[in-house]
């Protein structure tokens, strides 16, 4: 079997789940296939978890991010190459750069969790960041994962000291005549003084070059990025944004987040945590982050509330799901994967739903916020910039579908939920991830299980 890049993608993706049920149109379960073989590949046994993998489109090649290893396999998921990250001597009360100041805490060998692995298509170099030091990102050539630079020498060549592997997102958007950015949206852990929860960087053609992750624009007063205020950690101590997945579209960059707010729950005199998913949206060329928008999403069911984001993924219609919502079949439809309720992040209940929604409607609804709140109407509704109570100011201007804000209500929140539309239920298996694309005007959507099973 011959397959192309683009199908060893999706291949390489779900080798290493099983093969065990399909789910028929109409949601009954079919007897499983015999087993068949299927290539595997297995790391060091010390090493621990996988933590990211991205798949070269023109080549095949698969870029493997583990604990303290980059590997590049081969399409058949033969050992091509490794590069050692780690472990090295570091103290997590260690703060940046470390060129600057000395650390005085007890420094011991710690293992390096890859938290993003990105392919620098442009400039032929894989982008791997991990956790030592705070967050610093190697530059490693695509052929040899030779190390073409690690910047460390500023803060903000720092991204974040969160241990966790899904806690930073980048979103690379190219240029033809100038440098490239990098957007980059990372939990903190508490520590909003020394990181940015979201920023644009700048992606040098030299690697070694001291502005690589410069804030795209940064002066005493306005920089590229967005900051969680100290303050917002004494109403929720353990808050943080989890972002999820990211990715571009339009004039745009999209992040789907997940976080913590305290709400008073119907007839309660007292507020409780709970967690909302978010859709955020910043303009591309906004240096100043003046557009950004931050809207609820969510899924319902036979009224059963999904809320809790565990995996989403950016896909094109195709005609026969465009013709029955009503969009064309090159329209950007958002497949995503939600379990039951609000409440527990960490343990998520095994409920969960596969839901769509179309971009463009997402992207209407904001506009029409931010036509509202240009007419001075509501306020701007961001609990966690602790803006909530500041009113909309009114503007004459108009906002069309690419308004990119300016100095004047923003950040700003939308406070009703878009719903996405349930296509798929499962109460004993947790979804855990989805992929999904188009082949003969069909969408398809392959989600992995917390059990390992693959629902197509």
């Amino acid at each position: 079997l011959i397959m192309s890049p683009a199908m060893w993608k999706w291949t390489c993706l779900v080798s290493h789940l099983l093969l065990s049920t399909t789910v028929s149109p109409l949601g009954r379960q079919q007897p499983p296939h015999p087993k068949r073989p299927f290539i595997t590949f297995t790391g060091e046994q010390a090493e621990g978890n996988f933590n990211h993998l991205v798949v070269d489109e023109r080549t095949g090649h698969i870029y493997l991010g583990a604990v303290n290893r980059i590997y590049k396999l081969s399409s058949d998921l033969k050992v091509l190459v490794t590069h050692e990250t780690g472990p090295d001597d570091d103290n997590p009360k260690c703060y940046p750069p470390r060129i600057v100041q000395t650390c005085n805490e007890p420094l011991t060998p710690t293992n390096n969790i890859n938290k993003m692995l990105l392919i620098d298509y442009k400039e032929n170099r894989l982008i791997a960041c991990g956790s030592l030091y705070q967050g610093i990102c190697k530059l490693l050539r695509l052929d040899d994962l030779f190390k073409l630079g690690e910047p460390f020498h500023k803060k903000e060549h720092y991204l974040s000291g969160v241990n966790e592997s899904g806690s930073v997102f980048g979103v690379i958007v190219s240029y033809s005549n100038m440098d490239d950015k990098l957007f980059i949206a990372t939990a903190v852990d508490g520590k909003p003084e020394y990181f940015p929860t979201i920023s644009s960087r700048k992606l040098t053609k030299n690697s070694e070059a001291d502005g690589m992750f410069a804030y795209v624009f940064h002066d005493e007063f306005v920089a590229s990025m967005i900051k969680i205020p100290s303050d917002t950690f004494t109403i929720i101590p353990d808050f943080d944004i989890y972002y999820i997945y990211g990715f571009s579209s339009g004039n745009f960059v999209y992040f789907l987040t997940l976080q913590p707010e305290m709400i008073s729950p119907p007839g309660s005199t007292t507020k409780e945590q709970v967690y909302t998913s978010k859709l955020v949206r910043l303009c591309k060329e906004d240096t100043a982050f003046n557009s950004y928008v931050e809207v609820p999403i969510g899924c319902e069911k036979n009224g059963v509330e999904y809320r809790l984001l565990q995996a989403a993924y950016l896909s094109k219609a195709g005609a026969i799901l465009a013709r029955s919502l009503n969009v064309g079949p090159e329209d950007d439809i958002l497949f995503t994967v939600f379990s039951k309720g609000q409440k527990r992040k960490m343990k998520s209940l095994d409920e969960s739903a596969l839901c769509i929604f179309v971009l463009k409607n997402i992207n209407d609804r904001i506009k029409d916020r931010l036509q509202s709140c240009y007419r001075g109407e509501g306020t701007l509704d961001l609990a966690w910039l602790k803006v909530k109570d500041i009113p909309c100011s009114s503007a004459l201007l108009t906002i069309d579908d690419n308004f990119c804000g300016l100095d004047m209500n923003a950040p700003l929140g939308v406070s009703s939920m878009v719903r996405g539309l349930p296509i798929f239920t499962e109460d004993g298996d947790r979804m855990t991830s989805v992929i999904a694309y188009v082949y003969k005007n069909h969408s398809l959507a392959f989600v992995g299980t917390k059990s390992g099973k693959l629902k197509k």
